[in-house]
């Protein structure tokens, strides 16, 4: 994902749907004017409450939906969304709402769970277990996103696939050293998919954010 996001030094960054932060602090460590939102007021407390050896711009935490973000338009250099699309039911509201504050030519960077792999099976028979969490969930495809991305009218620039190897200890050492060659020719069995888009500089209309 840091790959992806690239040079982050002076830019205002978004992380939406930040969870505990620690990506939001990475960036903001990195020279970043970070700020992230969630939903979740206790994950946002224990957000605030990470601490850093290193002395830079603390990151600053907003409660809010992904889906109605509380930010006009083309605030943001960056924004990020990692493993949240999985868990919200609106996905294309909350890319659209991405796309609106993203600046022209600004870079939005999604990482989400792979629907064909081992451990997108492992959670679906969670779910036929009974776990409320994987019911609800979304897995995701690179077709999938990369419409998903275009429909907000971003263009994919790179689209990339991790976490090859199955669940399984014994396995899971050896077959991740494989991880950089399969994801070379695919995303299929990937576990986790990552993609890169960009706004346009000029010409894109997005739908204001809904009340």
């Amino acid at each position: 994902m840091l790959d992806l996001i690239g040079l982050v030094e002076g830019r205002r960054i978004l992380d939406q749907g930040c969870g505990d932060g620690l990506l939001t602090w990475t960036l903001a460590e990195r020279g970043a004017w970070a700020v992230g939102i969630d939903a979740d007021r206790a994950m946002l407390e224990a957000a605030s409450a990470r601490s850093t050896r290193r002395r830079q711009q603390r990151p600053r935490f907003v409660e809010g939906r992904i889906e109605q973000l509380p930010f006009p338009d083309g605030s943001f250099d960056v924004v990020v969304i990692v493993t949240v699309l999985c868990l919200v039911a609106d996905r294309a509201g909350a890319v659209r709402e991405a796309a609106r504050v993203l600046r022209p030519g600004g870079r939005l960077v999604i990482g989400d769970l792979g629907r064909w792999s081992a451990w997108a099976a492992r959670r679906r028979v969670k779910a036929w277990l009974g776990s409320q969490l994987w019911q609800s969930a979304h897995f995701s495809t690179a077709t999938g996103l990369s419409h998903l991305v275009e429909r907000a009218g971003l263009i994919v620039e790179d689209v990339r696939g991790s976490v090859y190897y199955p669940p399984i200890g014994v396995l899971a050492g050896p077959l991740a050293r494989l991880d950089r060659w399969f994801g070379s020719i695919t995303t299929v069995g990937a576990a986790f998919i990552a993609l890169a888009a960009r706004k346009p500089a000029t010409g894109v209309s997005t739908r204001t954010r809904s009340s």
